[in-house]
């Protein structure tokens, strides 16, 4: 069996000018954040709606807690004016107790008012006038008294309990929304194309999916907890102030406009703020995980100043962001405190000449006070909350552009399965590029047939990686098509086509759990008598054995207290208990020392019997006994063969080869 080859050079720069195999920005250095959402006008309303949306599913939950918030609200709201009425009770008390000294035992209220009036007293006689119920010499009614404080007491206490229950099904009803949302939100990075994680930085993405969408949950809960009470509030106490005095109510009022001049004034200057700083969050959290996952390089290359200085600058740049936004958005309370005490001196006073006219009791000013500051207190809450709402509407927006990300093309509907795979890989006139204007891979065409060995070579940036990519359709082509057995890989399932092939990459990745674990996630349900038996294949079992903890000893999210090679070894061993019918080995053993390495070769030699197998190497020693050797250059195919064939030729290949062989004084070219 031979593998054929045709392919024209597509003047794809090299790795040097190219993206990476993982596409644009490829990696996690400056580049990689350049994927980061550019600055721009936040679309508050429609961001709002979709808000709004997410808590479609909760409706009946959501009504019942506006019932219970609007009943807390009445009860509430009902206090001031009867707790006025036992002001009343104290005031006519100690009113009917003084004039019981001026006027004779059984003078009515009416009688004493006249007599003032005739004496000229005629604002003492206004102010007995406007007051009920006044029996001279008779005191405080304290049973009356009584009555009323209990009723207030009684009422507060309901509201409390309503506003509990309110507070509990609000807090169940945000917690199921934000559960959902990142449900919806894993659901959509597993259906996003590799090309925009490429793009985009790995600190950014965690901070949209963690912060982003903390921050909306945090601002969910306050707002229908507290705006929507505030707002309910609003209106009652409003209609409670028309009820006592439609003309202080008026005075009031005049507060609402310009209250809300000032918000949105300071409003417009501070959204734009929010932008930037949870834009600046982001990017700092990506310089800092890059810096954590890579510290031992930053160590060996002594960039920890430069990092420093980085970390600074991106810290100052939140800083900024982050003072300009919260203290633009503060002047709000501030703002609103003094109009609403512009507004209670206002009502103050003019109360105070109502009272003293006997238009108004006592009671009704005292409650009239306080409704004007439950009045003020519902706008300054709202305004002061404006902030909190902008800062959770720019996260929502973050997390709405990740799931309006455009995803991978969807899955075909009568998906094509194979039910037993041979193993005979077709690359059909093949295209590709990362950059539109780029290409990579132009016009590639190859055959590998069922049980090959078929090795992949050449310079850094030549396209060995992609070419893996794109059978694993991590990647989509541009034009040609890839076939298995016959059978376009376009018109297969991706879980179906990855199902088939097992792939061991250069860059190691273990989960936080024991090594058996690892080992067993190559294959469900494996038992632990297989995962030995892998681990044993690929000797893994070696070393495990000189663990204290053996197969349960367990490694950290990091891996950092098992070798690089021993990582290696564990996801070989992971692939080999896949058993997949197609074996792609990136750099398998790039990591594993040169006397493990023959254990592996050994162990991989046997595992590709009747299997299809791609190896992309650097170190041409690890695939020299490969059935066919592919050397690629500028994503074009330049020569095939076996080694000792391709060492003959004296081409690219053998280039290479005695490029990685030569003593290690020779000057390099």
């Amino acid at each position: 069996m031979s593998a054929q080859t045709t392919g024209r050079p597509s003047g794809a720069p090299a790795r040097g000018g190219q993206p990476g195999p993982g596409g644009p920005g490829h990696g996690h250095g400056p580049m990689g954040r350049m994927g980061m959402p550019a600055a721009k006008a936040m679309d508050f309303r429609g961001s709002l709606r979709r808000v709004l949306g997410l808590i479609r599913p909760e409706r009946a939950v959501l009504g019942l807690a506006l019932l219970l918030t609007a009943a807390s609200v009445a009860l509430n709201v009902m206090g001031p004016k009867i707790l006025g009425g036992a002001t009343d009770v104290i005031f006519t008390g100690v009113v009917g107790t003084m004039l019981a000294d001026t006027f004779p035992a059984g003078t009515t209220q009416d009688q004493a008012v006249d007599a003032l009036r005739a004496a000229g007293q005629s604002q003492l006689a206004d102010l007995l006038s406007g007051m009920q119920d006044v029996v001279l010499g008779q005191g405080i009614d304290f049973d009356a008294l009584l009555r009323i404080l209990l009723l207030v007491l009684g009422l507060y206490v309901g509201a409390s309990v309503f506003g509990y229950l309110q507070g509990l099904l609000t807090t169940g009803l945000i917690q199921r929304t934000m559960y959902r949302l990142r449900q919806q939100v894993e659901h959509k990075l597993g259906r996003l194309p590799l090309r925009y994680f490429d793009k985009e930085s790995r600190g950014d993405i965690l901070s949209r999916v963690t912060n982003d969408i903390d921050n909306l949950g945090q601002t969910m809960q306050q707002a229908l907890s507290q705006l929507i009470t505030a707002i309910l509030t609003l209106v009652g106490v409003l209609g409670m102030m028309f009820w006592i005095s439609w003309q202080l109510a008026l005075i009031a009022l005049v507060t609402i406009p310009l209250s809300g001049l000032v918000t949105m004034q300071i409003a417009k200057r501070s959204q734009p703020q929010f932008i930037a700083q949870w834009k600046s969050t982001g990017t700092l959290n990506g310089h800092i995980e890059e810096m954590y996952t890579g510290h031992a390089l930053v160590k060996v290359f002594g960039r920890q100043e430069a990092s420093a200085r980085t970390f600074a600058a991106e810290n100052a740049d939140l800083y900024e962001a982050s003072f300009r936004a919260q203290f633009i958005s503060g002047l709000i309370m501030p703002s609103m405190t003094f109009i609403s005490n512009l507004n209670y001196v206002a009502i103050a006073v003019i109360g105070g000449l109502k009272v003293a006219s006997g238009s108004m009791s006592l009671g009704d000013v005292q409650a009239f006070i306080q409704y004007s500051r439950q009045f003020t207190q519902p706008i300054t809450q709202v305004a002061s909350m404006m902030n909190l709402l902008q800062s959770g509407v720019a996260s929502a927006e973050r997390v709405f552009e990740l799931l309006d990300a455009q995803e991978q093309s969807p899955e075909p509907e009568d998906a094509a399965e194979l039910a037993t795979v041979q193993g005979r890989v077709v690359f059909e006139d093949v295209a590709f590029r990362y950059v539109e204007d780029t290409p990579l891979i132009d016009g590639l065409s190859l055959v590998a047939e069922p049980g090959q060995t078929v090795a992949i070579v050449g310079p850094t940036g030549a396209g060995k990686t992609t070419l893996v990519n794109l059978l694993m359709r991590f990647y989509e082509v541009d034009a040609g098509r890839i076939t298995l057995d016959g059978v376009d890989t376009a018109t297969m399932n991706r879980e179906h086509l990855r199902s088939k092939i097992g792939m061991v990459l250069q860059d190691t990745w273990l989960f936080g759990g024991t090594i058996a674990d690892n080992i067993a996630y190559g294959r469900i349900g494996a038992t632990r008598e297989e995962v030995e038996a892998a681990a044993t294949t690929t000797f893994v079992d070696r070393f495990v054995r000189t663990l204290p903890d053996g197969y349960e000893t367990v490694i950290d999210d990091e891996g950092s207290n098992v070798s690089a090679g021993e990582k290696q070894l564990l996801t070989i061993a992971r692939a080999f208990l896949a058993d997949p019918a197609i074996l792609i080995l990136d750099e398998a053993t790039s990591s594993v020392d040169t006397r493990t390495e023959v254990l592996v070769q050994h162990a991989m030699a046997a595992l590709r019997q009747g299997r299809t197998s791609f190896v992309i190497a650097h170190r041409l020693s690890t695939i020299r006994d490969a059935d066919v050797i592919l050397v690629m250059e500028d994503g074009a195919i330049v020569e095939q063969g076996s080694h000792a064939r391709l060492i003959e030729a004296d081409g690219a290949y053998a280039r290479l080869y005695r490029s990685q062989f030569a003593q290690a004084a020779a000057p390099v070219d």
